[in-house]
């Protein structure tokens, strides 16, 4: 059972996420307001927020950019629900520090299965002493850190398995598609710009080591095995 935050004004589909959630063994908690909803989020720290864009007092985009600046929250998945389809949209939620972004109207099953992915990448219980090593990179899985050098970076669980998924192929490449597989369980022809916005937020909090990361042109990315 995980508990669930609802950041979304409207009742009807707030309440039939709520049914559906619990439905699968959540606990679902709703809140209307952006700004209640930031709050409620850094009081009660759940394991993942669904967060809409247009929202009374706070905007989605502004309770996303609180959450990730906040370190009590700043690892929580953080799931957009918006109407906006364009690309920019999708792109900004990204680059802003969302994990996932849907529009509506979505699938609920769909929803539930990203929801799922979510989780299981945050639950520790099924990597428990995991630690991968590549030079002087070492991730802990269990705790989504980084320590280059001696230096420790906090990571969000979609980063950590991001750089998880290029550390253990390291020196080798991995393409978006691969990488929009096994980090967000996407389908084949899914948006690549989720990949790439993730990568620069990565390399963002790398900071001397986002080189690292390297761009594979026409191919996808890869971690330097160094």
């Amino acid at each position: 059972m995980a508990t669930i935050l609802i950041i979304e004004d409207e009742p009807d589909a707030a309440d039939l996420l709520a049914l559906r959630l619990r439905a699968d063994g959540h606990e679902p908690t709703i809140v209307d307001d952006g700004g209640k909803g930031l709050t409620c989020a850094r009081t009660l720290r759940p394991d993942l927020i669904l967060l809409d864009q247009m929202l009374p007092t706070m905007s989605g985009t502004e309770v996303c950019k609180a959450l990730r600046a906040d370190p009590a929250t700043a690892d929580i998945p953080i799931i957009m629900l918006t109407a906006r389809a364009a690309e920019n949209d999708r792109v900004r939620g990204l680059e802003i520090g969302a994990d996932d972004y849907v529009t509506k109207p979505f699938s609920m099953r769909e929803l539930l299965l990203r929801v799922q992915g979510h989780l299981k990448r945050r639950s520790p219980a099924k990597m428990d002493g995991q630690r991968i090593e590549v030079g002087d990179m070492i991730i802990d899985v269990v705790n989504q850190t980084v320590l280059i050098a001696g230096e420790e970076t906090r990571l969000t669980s979609t980063e950590c398995k991001l750089l998880t998924t290029l550390a253990r192929t390291a020196g080798q490449p991995v393409t978006r598609a691969q990488l929009l597989r096994e980090v967000w369980q996407y389908a084949e022809g899914s948006d690549t710009r989720t990949v790439d916005s993730h990568i620069k937020r990565l390399r963002t909090k790398l900071g001397p080591a986002a080189t690292r990361v390297e761009t594979v042109q026409g191919v996808g990315y890869k971690l330097a095995a160094k």
